[in-house]
């Protein structure tokens, strides 16, 4: 069964920095595209960064285009998001997310979610 697990959130002051890590299990790790998700309360969920399998294209939401970077380590099995210059609208909960495409449909698979919390 596929199983995502994040890890990294916490409590940071603006300006700060967090790295974000999911680790990915269940399935070929290094096939997949990956993705990170995050949802505030009161609002939708938005995509934040995107990666592809080899790590060789990436896609970062232009609110946090200049702060954020995904990354991967396929030897690991991880996907990370880092993030600087943390302002308090970034705070959310943090989704990993990846979606598996059969013949005629699709699967996502998400994880549990971290917490991160931008705050003075």
């Amino acid at each position: 069964q596929v199983q995502l697990v994040e890890s990294g959130g916490g409590l940071v002051q603006p300006g700060g920095s967090l790295r974000l890590s999911c680790s990915g299990s269940g399935f070929t790790f290094s096939s997949q595209g990956m993705n990170w998700y995050r949802q505030a309360p009161g609002k939708e969920r938005e995509l934040v960064a995107s990666i592809t399998f080899a790590g060789r294209t990436t896609y970062i939401e232009d609110s946090v285009k200049d702060r954020f970077t995904i990354s991967r380590d396929n030897s690991r099995s991880t996907v990370y998001l880092q993030m600087n210059a943390l302002l308090p609208e970034d705070t959310a909960l943090y989704f990993c997310n990846t979606r598996r495409y059969y013949s005629q449909d699709y699967q996502d698979y998400w994880g549990q979610g971290t917490q991160v919390t931008v705050s003075s």
